[in-house]
């Protein structure tokens, strides 16, 4: 649409896709990515991480595209991910009835990010004449944990139809800090709560 602002995001997610239905019955998934440009040090000889974007997103299920649950079904905390859309900036009155400002990115398309994961592609069935975007019900490479849909390991298109191999448990690239899905992860609920603009205070749209 002309006017719109779009960017592209990569990074990682600080938490779990959070999903909700909204007063009217509509679905809608709410997300942070945290993305952290890294810069060669020439004194030092290494790559070193800059400071980190945390970029606040959101999805809705439509008719033809159920986008908030593929996004529930595919995507957990911690995996790297590739995301397009528009930004968009919205005023609000939070429970303590305080005015709120926030910028988040309303999502067109999101995926995880092949350079650390290997994803195998599952296509919604048709739900009207339009069709629907397929959601990830593939495999994770590179230490990311997927969610009920992403199983089996980088070997798994290499197996028989009707087997598939184990997944393989690996560690995270150490250079990336958002990658962890511990439960110590300070960051781990950054967006969530009210500090940043968050869902927590937000009215249902």
């Amino acid at each position: 649409m002309a006017g719109d602002t779009y960017i592209t995001v990569v990074g990682n997610l600080t938490a779990d896709p959070e999903v909700r239905t909204t007063s009217n019955g509509g679905t809608v998934a709410n997300l942070t990515i945290a993305s952290t440009p890294r810069q060669f040090n020439r004194n030092s000889g290494q790559w070193e991480d800059g400071d980190s974007l945390f970029m606040r997103c959101s999805a809705w299920d439509s008719t033809y595209s159920p986008m908030a649950s593929n996004i529930q079904a595919s995507l957990t905390k911690g995996m790297r991910v590739i995301a397009q859309g528009r930004l968009v900036q919205r005023s609000y009155q939070d429970r303590e009835g305080n005015n709120r400002t926030v910028v988040e990115l309303r999502l067109d398309e999101i995926g995880p990010a092949l350079t650390r994961n290997t994803a195998q592609v599952t296509r919604n069935a048709n739900t009207g004449g339009g069709g629907s975007r397929g959601g990830f019900a593939g495999s994770n490479n590179g230490g990311y944990q997927g969610g009920a849909s992403y199983q089996g390991g980088a070997g798994a298109a290499s197996a028989p139809m009707g087997r598939q191999q184990p997944a393989q448990s690996q560690q995270a690239p150490a250079q990336d800090p958002w990658s962890s899905t511990g439960s110590g992860d300070s960051f781990g609920s950054f967006g969530s709560t009210g500090e940043f603009g968050g869902s927590g205070d937000e009215p249902e749209f």
